[in-house]
């Protein structure tokens, strides 16, 4: 077995080597003057179990780029195996038609990654669940869960909480970690009412003298659960604060986040952290390299992967 890391988050890359006590390859991901990517394997790969760790973040188009050519290098390298380890799938919010005349672009990216020559695919908190199907080759979806309960256990010993999905697609992510922690469980119905008009909040369930946690699966601008917390504070809640797998945070969600009311948001290191979020007193991260490392050494032993999560 050997790992190999593209540059969108080498930190990730070492976490995950250090605790499979391997180390990575050499070798040279860069880019031309023109901008163009390069991948030389700079060691022998012949008859190996090849692990490939990138997220398709930003720049998504380059980081996906990246993976592509290392996929394709390993392969004419003779590699035996190679599963693409990708904390963060980008494109996965397009996963249907939204419009006529619109892409699925996360069914477009996973027949790339299938093209370009791996062998299965190694991913966390898919935006979709249905997109496991969107590849021909073996796929396991992980779960940022047992890091987050750990991390709530820890924090929120002997406090009344309720786990509160932002929207009703998030119901099942949220029952599954309110159940693991024996929480009560609510949910947030958002819609806007007509045209122009600002969205209303409702909150199905009892929130009022409860530490509330919503939990996601991804964070981009900020906007809606930021909103859902000042909703949740509206009602009676004592405390917001959010866990999240994936810490996109484009634009202003720094911003966002740090003028709202919540305490915190905790995001795993699917996605290198911006020197902003380093920052930012009221966000931090967790890490998943040792969810995502034993899932590698299962991969590599043939052993079962889904029962890290029962």
């Amino acid at each position: 077995m050997k790992i190999l890391a593209c540059n969108s988050n080498v930190d990730l890359a070492k976490s995950i080597s250090k605790n499979l006590n391997s180390q990575l390859i050499k070798a040279e991901v860069k880019r031309f003057s023109d901008m163009e990517v390069f991948v030389e394997v700079q060691e022998n790969v012949r008859g190996e179990d090849m692990f490939v760790i990138q997220s398709t973040s930003y720049p998504a188009n380059d980081n996906l780029m990246e993976l592509l050519v290392s996929l394709d290098a390993l392969r004419r390298a003779s590699a035996r195996r190679i599963t693409a380890v990708i904390p963060y799938y980008g494109y996965a919010r397009q996963d249907r038609k939204s419009g006529p005349r619109t892409p699925i672009s996360a069914k477009l990216v996973a027949n790339l990654i299938t093209k370009a020559g791996a062998d299965r695919i190694l991913t966390m908190d898919l935006h979709a669940g249905q997109i496991q199907g969107f590849f021909d080759i073996p796929t396991d979806n992980l779960f940022a869960a047992p890091v987050f309960v750990k991390d709530i256990e820890e924090k929120y010993e002997g406090k009344p909480l309720v786990i509160v999905s932002p929207d009703v697609g998030g119901v099942v992510r949220a029952r599954a970690i309110a159940r693991r922690i024996n929480a009560n469980l609510a949910i947030i119905d958002k819609r806007r009412e007509k045209a122009g008009s600002s969205e209303v909040m409702n909150i199905i369930g009892d929130v009022k003298n409860h530490h509330c946690i919503i939990v996601d699966d991804i964070i981009d601008s900020g906007g809606t659960i930021c909103n859902a917390a000042q909703a949740l504070i509206d009602v009676g809640a004592l405390s917001v604060d959010s866990y999240v797998t994936h810490g996109v945070l484009s634009g202003s969600a720094v911003t966002n986040i740090s003028n709202s009311p919540l305490n915190s948001l905790v995001t795993t290191d699917s996605i290198k952290a911006t020197e902003a979020v380093k920052m930012t007193s009221n966000i931090r991260q967790i890490s998943i390299a040792p969810i995502i490392g034993e899932a590698i050494r299962r991969v590599h032993m043939e052993q079962s992967v889904s029962s890290l999560f029962e």
